[in-house]
């Protein structure tokens, strides 16, 4: 629910009853992700989404009926070919949602009300759910800040609200959302409890080096797909503010001593555009040794096996310049600084959700991805009656108390 942190937060704040059903697993093509969200107040009004459409209708039903009756509800929505009433996605994936009601007032939801005004201000924080009805674990929250202090409990051993804690610190540094299983005393061993740990972090970093006429078009892509972007060029009279107005910071540095003055997380995107070897060298032999996303550098073919000389030279290993996106972008023909903004951009997004930048027509990779490259897409909660087995299609309901 952290993805309408601002809207929530404002509900909170105004004392207002409302539900919100979250996404907490996925399975085959499904539009939205782990932490998608929905929320309906107790006049009918709606905020976010689920679904991209296909059955925000039946969510909002359900959200309905949680404010009247005070208790959690967890239902499975999928793909039913024999029930032309059935709402399901269309895509023929299939999502589990958790549905909980949040009455003002109450300690859960006094604790996710701190955790939505900080993840509105832009404040790193996790949210841990529980997930199971017999554990009496469904809906209990516990908010988990980046040194460790949180609030809330899930309810059950001390122990279990230690490691789940552990385990948001962990996400929050890969600003990742994902269910996982522990124990009911924290350990991995015996019967264990299945939590969702939702994750907000400040926006993930693009560093556009060269303050050139590309750099102004990245700016506003960047800045379009959510990232905290900066623009640096050693040369004052190009990095101005007048030139580039939509980035959040313009500095006047030499590339090389502005990325060691930064730390940047694995998030982060460098986008090398300077075309000139006393900045690129320099740069490039530290960014390519940084734990980020993606690095890219302009320039033409001969410029890059170039740049790869230069490189070696100065003591890059062969894995170390495999991590280089040069010439930078996907082949989508581009000729004008906007045009290649939006190569430059698509080959990020690739990067970041292990897309292979071909055509969709024709191939036979999911759509929707797992957000973390290489992982493979969730096959879906346990069934909540513990047995270990997978829903069955459609419809798997589990209820408990709301929040308390």
């Amino acid at each position: 629910m952290l993805d309408i942190a601002p809207e929530l937060s404002r509900w909170c704040a105004q004392g207002r009853d409302f539900a919100v059903a979250t996404v907490v697993a996925t399975q085959g093509s499904a539009p939205r992700r782990p932490g998608a969200a929905l929320a309906v107040d107790a006049d009918g009004t709606v905020t976010g989404s689920v679904s991209g459409g296909c059955v925000e209708a039946a969510v909002y039903e359900l959200c309905r009926q949680a404010l009247t009756s005070g208790t959690s509800v967890l239902e499975r929505f999928g793909h039913d070919a024999d029930d032309p009433f059935a709402a399901g996605l269309s895509c023929g994936g299939a999502i589990d949602v958790l549905v909980t009601p949040v009455p003002a007032g109450t300690p859960d939801a006094d604790t996710l009300a701190d955790a939505l005004t900080a993840a509105a201000r832009g404040e790193a924080v996790a949210l841990v759910r529980g997930l199971d009805s017999p554990a009496g674990l469904l809906g209990r929250v516990l908010l988990v800040r980046p040194d460790g202090t949180g609030r809330g409990s899930l309810g059950g051993d001390a122990r279990l609200d230690g490691a789940a804690a552990e385990e948001a610190r962990a996400l929050l540094g890969a600003g990742r959302t994902s269910t996982v299983r522990l124990g009911h005393d924290g350990s991995r061993c015996g019967e264990t409890t299945t939590l969702l740990i939702e994750t907000a972090a400040p926006p993930p970093r693009l560093v556009v080096f060269g303050a050139v006429d590309f750099a102004s078009a990245l700016v506003r892509v960047g800045e379009f797909l959510g990232f905290h972007v900066t623009v640096c060029d050693a040369r004052a009279v190009f990095a101005t503010r007048e030139r580039f107005p939509r980035a959040d910071e313009v500095v006047v540095d030499w590339p090389h001593r502005y990325l060691d003055s930064q730390r940047l997380d694995g998030r982060a995107a460098l986008c090398v555009l300077t075309h000139d070897a006393r900045f690129d060298v320099p740069l490039l032999e530290r960014a390519l040794r940084l734990p980020v996303a993606y690095v890219g550098a302009m320039g033409s073919r001969r410029t890059h096996h170039e740049r790869l000389r230069r490189l070696r030279e100065a003591g890059l290993t062969e894995a170390e310049l495999a991590r280089l996106r040069s010439p930078i972008g996907l082949d989508l023909g581009a000729r004008t600084p906007e045009e290649t903004a939006l190569s430059i951009a698509s080959e990020i997004v690739a990067e970041r959700h292990g897309g292979t930048g071909r055509p969709l027509t024709g191939l036979c990779a999911p759509i929707h991805r797992d957000p973390s490259p290489g992982r493979p897409v969730r096959a879906g909660l346990p069934a909540v009656d513990g047995s270990g087995a997978g829903h069955p299609p459609r419809r798997v309901r589990a209820t408990g108390p709301g929040p308390r």
